[in-house]
């Protein structure tokens, strides 16, 4: 299933379940204007062609325990593949990274990174630089207050114009 293929009932569902999750089957239906089994048939649909590909709970982690967001850049030494895929093979297993983005630009990587304060991501930043994954430079930003973090994605405005 491709964008082309969504119909507005599709994007309702999609918007609806990325809102909340744990919607039943019948308010989902009634949100989408459709009785509950072509409803649930279509979110099954959706589902197989991994266009939603999960659900989570989000987590208010600074409510269970004071902790530091830390954005890092980051830069490699080298370029080839095998350096790229090297960095990246290590940032996977890392679980206080919790996003990477490889970016285009004047750094190779930005990386969001979750402690549980500054001491603690030093000692994960200086743990990277001793396994030696090619790291040439980074830049550490310390983030002070979260102003938006938006989960649901805004699946309108990122569509094609319809003509």
């Amino acid at each position: 299933m491709t964008s082309a293929k969504l119909d507005p009932i599709d994007l309702k569902i999609l918007d609806a379940i990325q809102r909340d999750g744990r919607i039943t089957k019948l308010a989902l239906a009634e949100q989408v204007g459709l009785s509950p089994t072509p409803c649930w048939m279509r979110l099954r649909k959706l589902e197989k062609a991994g266009i939603v590909s999960g659900y989570h709970a989000r987590i208010a982690m600074r409510v269970v325990a004071p902790v530091a967001t830390v954005l890092m850049e980051v830069t490699l030494a080298n370029h080839r593949q095998a350096d790229f895929d090297r960095f990246e093979r290590v940032i996977r297993d890392v679980p206080e990274i919790v996003a990477c983005w490889s970016v285009g630009g004047g750094v190779d990587y930005l990386l969001k990174v979750m402690a549980r304060d500054i001491d603690a991501y030093q000692r994960l930043v200086d743990g990277l630089l001793d396994r030696e994954i090619g790291i040439d430079r980074y830049f550490t930003y310390i983030v002070i207050k979260t102003v938006k973090d938006q989960v649901a994605l805004p699946i309108a405005e990122l569509l094609p114009a319809s003509s």
